[in-house]
């Protein structure tokens, strides 16, 4: 099995990646840009700067545009296209624990907690011992309505596509919650892994993906911080399952400005719960919510498969 690790960066090799770079058993591409040091280097690992990235896709590299984290997307392309049969997808703030990605659940079978959710959204965060915090991207018109009372331990998953592994520190968390605990998390492993019946919300600092299911993620791009999550609630309409598994990194969360993370979630406040309602409906729909420079961009990745 092939392992690909891709991050971004615009700062030299942080102590996340010199971990990711010396894992055994994974390879790692870090996507540069404009603002990356010339002399970026990595000990084992690829360093795809502008001009690599731009020799690899140029058209989608002009759609995409410089200085944002969506150009990952690159990077998820040159692990496809190397044969990566599993693809990560991490921030380079998220420092793994020695056990990161020594036994992944993606492309295999799975037994898990598996909730039943009967709202349009599930929260995973609220599984955990930190009910009072969510996770960035839920419909947070849906906080109060949370419940994990029924669930089912046991529960075989026959593949599973992404494994979105959590994280201790600095949860992924909205602003508004941030703003309001300030959480510092320490996650206790039981109830790990876990799944539900309804579409949840997950990041991409520190998951995995299954090379067959590559072609439904994609981090839109111009939509503020709903990039990744509506890449996962998408992902999801096109009938990938998700395993939440316990927390495998720890996050000392580079330098925000928190409000301006807050203006650039207001679009998730506003159309989460319709984006979910017209997905359930047909997963094109996606392209009723992005902006057309994102949907060209997304072509382009689609393109690529």
């Amino acid at each position: 099995m092939k392992k690909i690790i891709v991050a971004t960066t615009i700062n030299q090799p942080t102590e996340a990646i010199r971990k990711f770079d010396a894992l055994d058993g994974w390879e790692l591409i870090v996507i540069g840009d404009k603002k990356t040091p010339k002399d970026y280097a990595l000990e084992r690992g690829t360093y795809a700067g502008p001009e690599a990235q731009e020799a690899f896709a140029k058209p989608l590299s002009d759609a995409l545009g410089w200085n944002l984290v969506q150009r990952r997307n690159i990077g998820y392309l040159m692990a496809y296209d190397r044969g990566a049969d599993v693809i990560a997808t991490v921030d380079d703030d998220n420092i793994p624990y020695d056990f990161w990605g020594a036994e992944p659940l993606v492309g295999g079978p799975a037994t898990v907690r598996r909730y039943a959710c009967d709202l349009p959204a599930f929260d995973p965060l609220g599984a955990t011992e930190y009910r009072h915090l969510w996770h960035r991207g839920y419909p947070v018109q849906l906080l109060h309505r949370r419940r994990y009372d029924v669930f089912e331990d046991g529960f075989l998953i026959p593949r599973v596509d992404a494994e979105a592994g959590f994280w201790d520190g600095d949860p992924d968390v909205d602003a508004l919650c941030r703003m309001e605990h300030r959480p510092d998390c320490s996650f206790d492993r039981k109830g790990f892994p876990f799944a539900a019946d309804a579409w949840a919300p997950f990041d991409s600092q520190n998951t995995l993906l299954s090379r067959e299911s590559l072609k439904d993620y994609f981090l839109f791009p111009f939509v503020g911080r709903m990039d990744d999550i509506w890449g996962a609630y998408f992902y999801q309409a096109r009938g990938h399952a998700v395993v939440f598994n316990r927390a495998s990194v720890r996050q000392d969360r580079n330098e925000h400005d928190l409000t301006r993370d807050l203006m650039l979630e207001v679009l998730g406040y506003e159309k989460n719960l319709a984006l979910l309602e017209a997905l359930g409906v047909d997963a094109e729909r996606i392209y009723d919510f992005i902006p057309p420079e994102s949907a060209k961009a997304f072509d382009l990745y689609r393109k690529h498969f």
